[in-house]
């Protein structure tokens, strides 16, 4: 782990989109060789907030579950049936009628409730929801995943191709809305590309380390508030490994075998710190 850390903050790219402290990447990746499933979250925004990990045990309705975020708000995670998820920022849309954003913790209540994409699709239909400034990545450990859009008025799904998908914060479905190109989206397509034609064999490291440019160094705008990568997550959803990178610090990495974490009886709440 200590490698993918090394590297994401030796290949920082120097060039910068704007509002770049509300940048977010995310992938899900398949090796097609062991069939094993990795994903990669890295999450840009204000370095003051309060980030945290949450792991909620499981009870005899609800799945157990980790997801990390802030403010009682979950912005990406995990459950024990390997159902993941992540969110970024995309340009606004208008509001479906009848459908409208969140009033509550989204992330929480689909983990605790859904085993699949297709379940996380359904829930997101049955509690009406439709964000107009973001959109959302699902993926499971049955190799399914998907980006979920709501555009001009419709929901659209983007499904994975071949063995990755990528999400950033421009929308798939209307690249020209904003964001686009997207230098980080390209830079983690073309390092798995990289990745592929070495022949090695891959690992959570290898997968880790095509986020090389897409971490976001810390930068401070003109009130002074500093912005950049908060944390950056690595997932092996198939052995159920989560390893968590606080700042993009060599010494700040959380280490987590969940499949001990989620047979646990009690909630845990990680608070992220240098």
């Amino acid at each position: 782990m200590r490698k993918i850390i090394l590297l994401l903050v030796l290949f920082l790219g120097a060039i910068l989109i704007p509002n770049a402290s509300f940048a977010c990447s995310v992938l899900y990746y398949i090796d097609s060789t062991t069939g094993k499933i990795y994903a990669v979250n890295s999450e840009d925004y204000w370095l003051d907030v309060d980030a945290y990990i949450q792991i909620e045990p499981k009870s005899k309705k609800k799945f157990a579950r980790l997801w990390y975020g802030w403010e009682n708000f979950a912005q990406g995670g995990i459950n024990e049936k390997g159902l993941f998820f992540d969110a970024a920022v995309t340009p606004v849309q208008e509001r479906i009628k009848g459908y409208g954003n969140p009033k509550n913790n989204l992330g929480d209540k689909m983990l605790a409730n859904c085993s699949t994409v297709e379940e996380a699709l359904m829930f997101l239909e049955k509690e009406k929801i439709a964000l107009n400034k973001s959109h959302m990545m699902f993926g499971d450990k049955t190799g399914k995943a998907v980006v979920v859009e709501w555009v001009e008025g419709e929901r659209k799904l983007h499904w994975i191709e071949d063995n990755r998908l990528i999400m950033t914060n421009y929308l798939l479905t209307d690249p020209e809305a904003g964001n686009f190109p997207c230098y980080r989206h390209k830079s983690i397509e073309e390092r798995i590309t990289e990745m592929e034609k070495s022949e090695e064999e891959i690992n959570l490291l290898m997968v880790g380390n095509t986020f090389g440019q897409a971490v976001q160094p810390p930068r401070e705008n003109e009130e002074g508030r500093v912005g950049g990568t908060v944390y950056t997550s690595f997932i092996d959803i198939t052995d159920s490994k989560f390893f968590l990178s606080y700042k993009l610090s060599n010494e700040n990495v959380i280490k987590l075998d969940l499949n001990i974490e989620f047979n646990k009886t009690k909630q845990q709440k990680i608070k992220l710190k240098e």
